[in-house]
């Protein structure tokens, strides 16, 4: 019996051999532990690139029929990405469920931790790293102020306690939307507050050049939003290219390269 992010007892056996993820996150960080024990993943689950698994559709409409009948030893869940029903209709079927719930980055790495090591593995170097690299990073010699679109046709961006958001303040750039009642409130480009920075990713609105920077008068960065948004091995990356990426402000729109698998 192990405990989960949202204090739920979740009976694993005492050995995992059998796992389906329905985050693309934590299907990431499973498969670059050992991907040998992967048996399912969602149609969104991009990474590993080489990953050769039954899809079971997305995380908010997985296919909860299909992962039953794969029977797996252990389902990985998180508390934003999944919605509640879905998770007990696979626990009333005799699934083990274990929900992450992760909103900033050491609590991230730290859920990260327990998580696998519900699924029986030791702390893989990749967890060991991402670490490291996040511990090492030096305090910022200034702060910035940031918008954080994620959609548009509406406007919608990054609000209060996001992992994004989280990211982006260990890095200087603070999110002038942070206080707002919801995570992702929607806004009008016209009515923001004071910022300097416009913080542009490419999930999951593929905002581009020609596609986003011309609606704020503010200098914008585009990002790989696998490298500002996911949990897991993404983190060892996103510590080595996200603070040079956020310092490229006066190119008007220069990219941070995009993860590869």
């Amino acid at each position: 019996m192990v405990i989960d992010d949202e204090g739920r007892e979740v009976d694993v056996p005492a050995k995992v051999e059998r796992i389906a993820s329905i985050v693309p996150s934590l299907t990431e960080a499973v498969g670059a532990t050992d991907v040998s024990r992967l048996v399912a993943a969602t149609d969104w689950c991009t990474h590993p690139g080489d990953l050769d698994v039954p899809r079971v559709r997305g995380t908010k409409n997985p296919d909860v029929e299909a992962i039953v009948a794969l029977e797996p030893d252990l389902v990985l869940a998180n508390q934003e990405e999944n919605k509640p029903g879905d998770l007990q209709r696979l626990r009333d079927a005799g699934l083990a469920v274990y929900v992450t719930d992760i909103r900033t980055v050491d609590g991230g790495l730290d859920s990260l931790g327990r998580m696998l090591a519900a699924c029986g593995f030791d702390e893989p170097a990749w967890l060991a790293e991402a670490r490291r690299l996040w511990a090492a990073l030096p305090e910022p010699a200034e702060r910035r102020r940031a918008v954080v679109p994620i959609w548009r046709r509406p406007w919608m961006a990054c609000g209060s306690d996001t992992f994004t958001g989280a990211v982006l303040a260990r890095l200087g750039v603070d999110n002038v939307l942070a206080d707002s009642p919801g995570r992702y409130p929607r806004f009008d480009p016209a009515d923001l507050p004071a910022h300097d920075l416009v913080v542009l990713p490419d999930e999951p609105y593929l905002f581009t050049a020609d596609d986003g920077p011309e609606a704020f008068t503010a200098p914008s960065v585009l990002v790989s939003g696998r490298l500002l948004t996911w949990y897991g091995p993404s983190l060892v990356e996103a510590a080595r290219v996200l603070p040079e990426a956020l310092r490229g402000e006066e190119a008007g729109g220069r990219r941070a390269p995009r993860g590869g698998g």
